[in-house]
């Protein structure tokens, strides 16, 4: 059975941008994850210990968020690298990150990445 965890919008304010401007000033960010694993034993165990809370998931996102960098490409990087780090059951990540309003002098909503990755695709890459 595939089972997902989903993040849906998660809006964090970060310092993420080439322009100077971008580090000093921030702007908000749509994040949106879905996770895929076994958690089959979770429908019928009711017990948190059977799947991946996203609470803690949330959590480990946020922090990759505090730390500034240049590229969309970079922070979307360290989100899914944490990510299989901190849960090892996780098999499988989709994750878009998207800069609202970005300062490109364009009526856009919003720009950014998507990332799709399998843990195991990462295990025959190294």
């Amino acid at each position: 059975m595939k089972t997902y965890i989903i993040l849906r919008n998660l809006h964090i304010y970060g310092y993420h941008g080439v322009a100077p401007q971008e580090q000093l000033v921030g702007n908000d960010f749509v994040i949106n994850l879905r996770l895929l694993a076994d958690f089959s034993a979770a429908i019928y165990s009711d017990n948190v210990s059977d799947t991946v809370s996203y609470a803690d998931v949330y959590e480990a996102v946020k922090e990759e968020m505090k730390q500034p960098s240049k590229l969309l490409e970079h922070v979307a990087g360290r989100i899914v690298n944490r990510l299989f780090h901190d849960f090892a059951q996780v098999e499988e990540i989709e994750l878009s990150l998207m800069k609202r309003n970005p300062p490109m002098n364009a009526d856009i909503e919003a720009a950014g990445v998507e990332i799709r990755e399998s843990r195991a695709s990462r295990n025959v890459q190294k």
